[in-house]
């Protein structure tokens, strides 16, 4: 097409994409010696899914991302399934070498015949020069076939026992946590039931309301889907029913970084946004902003919240901030800001308005005051106000809406193609006044500049 790499019309350009071909969940997710790890998997020389890879890029600052050489090529075990990855700083699996702990990932080996064929198995492969390239095991698989398409293990260290957890997918909404000293040998610690879920779990404690003395393990599905409860080293004991993180249209397979130093001590989580349509472009699809993900208590109880990490900062180009607004019903606010990369943050009132909300690029994000949702592409959200105000973040690219309603309580992902021509952001008001009590817009850069 002539275009420029990393320049197409349909690029996002501050949401990872894979330089060509079709990329899907995000796997092998750690940090080491200053860099975060984002291996994805990756069909090479097709825009479609398929033969599974593990794609790899690299990120000093979860942001400015590079691609380098794939992680993980299949082999006579199969295509290369989602996993995860850990640093090994104890050297359990005996990996290490001269003296530097071994960085190792754990996926699914297999395809996608049936599994009477082509049984699915969990794997090991490890790294001695800081991801680089990587070595299989060789004596996988590290756990075999136990049931139907057995798969997308999610390995963390478990300081209290002494020993690795996996947290595997087994069939249907069925789960399971085994137990492990050295990554090599693993028993079944537990069964987990997650209604309306399937795939991709992680699992990981979180305090509540940033407090070390109360807090609750999160078991996470592909959906977005999350039970709390508690660990014990053996067993999860649920405290809640399954509960949602995402009413977006486009989020899936969502995996969290191993190994962040306690010094940031944040829990950090980027998704894949599937079901994207990038008409003509060299690559297919993209993954989420990086978010944070916090434990806070509601007037429903506990529930996790995530906000865009803190590092989209490094992209803000020009910042506007606008106080005490009025928005009156039949007028656009602003109609003079435009933008087709945007970082939105807004406190509003609705006051008498019964619908308040932005159009984004002719997209709206709309309010309905009495009923308490937020609508959004197609998609809505129950919001209740927070002392009267609703806090809204929106995440505008090139092909993509991140909606993040009162800082993380509601996540709506989206993927659109807004008309080419049509940059204008504006606030609206039905049925009354509306006071936006501040509003900060943020121009962003590109990450591949």
């Amino acid at each position: 097409m002539g275009e420029t790499l990393y320049r197409e019309r349909y690029r996002p350009q501050f949401h990872f994409t894979a330089q060509r071909d079709w990329i899907n969940d995000p796997n092998g997710l750690v940090y080491y010696e200053g860099e975060y790890h984002l291996c994805f998997q990756h069909t090479p020389g097709s825009l479609q899914w398929g033969p599974n890879t593990w794609g790899h890029a690299v990120s000093t600052d979860l942001v400015h991302w590079r691609q380098i050489e794939h992680a993980i090529e299949p082999d006579e075990m199969g295509w290369v399934w989602s996993g995860s990855a850990v640093v090994d700083w104890e050297n359990t699996a005996g990996f290490g070498a001269g003296g530097e702990p071994a960085l190792i990932a754990c996926f699914t080996a297999g395809d996608n015949r049936p599994a009477s064929l082509h049984p699915c198995a969990q794997c090991l492969a490890y790294s001695n020069d800081r991801g680089r390239t990587w070595a299989r095991w060789d004596g996988n698989p590290a756990l075999g076939h136990l049931r139907a398409d057995n798969r997308d293990p999610k390995v963390i260290w478990h300081p209290p026992s002494g020993r690795w957890i996996m947290a595997l997918y087994l069939d249907e909404s069925d789960y399971a946590l085994f137990g492990s000293p050295d990554l090599k040998h693993w028993e079944l610690l537990c069964d987990v039931q997650m209604p309306g879920t399937s795939e991709c779990p992680d699992f990981f404690e979180l305090p509540v309301d940033g407090s070390s003395a109360d807090g609750r393990w999160v078991f996470w599905g592909a959906n977005g889907n999350y039970r709390l409860g508690s660990f014990d080293g053996r067993t999860f004991t649920p405290e809640t029913p399954v509960l949602p993180s995402n009413w977006g249209a486009n989020s899936y397979a969502g995996q969290t970084w191993s190994d962040i130093p306690p010094a940031d001590g944040r829990r950090l989580q980027i998704t894949w946004m599937a079901g994207g349509s990038y008409p003509d472009m060299p690559f297919n699809q993209q993954m989420s902003f990086p978010v944070s993900l916090s434990l806070r208590g509601t007037p429903e109880g506990v529930r996790l919240h995530r906000e865009p990490v803190e590092e989209i900062r490094l992209l803000h180009e020009e910042q506007r901030s606008w106080r005490e607004l009025v928005v009156r019903p039949g007028e656009d606010a602003r109609p003079g800001t435009q933008g087709e990369l945007l970082d939105i943050e807004a406190d509003i009132d609705p006051g008498a308005a019964t619908e308040v909300g932005f159009t984004v690029r002719g997209a709206k994000v709309s309010y309905n005051v009495a009923g308490q949702t937020l609508t959004c592409l197609g998609q809505e959200a129950p919001v209740a106000l927070l002392d009267g105000r609703l806090h809204l973040r929106i995440l505008l690219d090139l092909t993509s809406l991140e909606v993040f309603a009162n800082h993380g309580a509601v996540s709506m992902p989206t993927c659109f193609l807004p008309e080419a021509g049509d940059t204008a952001v504006s606030l609206q008001a039905v049925g009354g006044e509306a006071r936006v009590v501040s509003l900060d817009v943020a121009w962003l850069r590109s990450i591949w500049a």
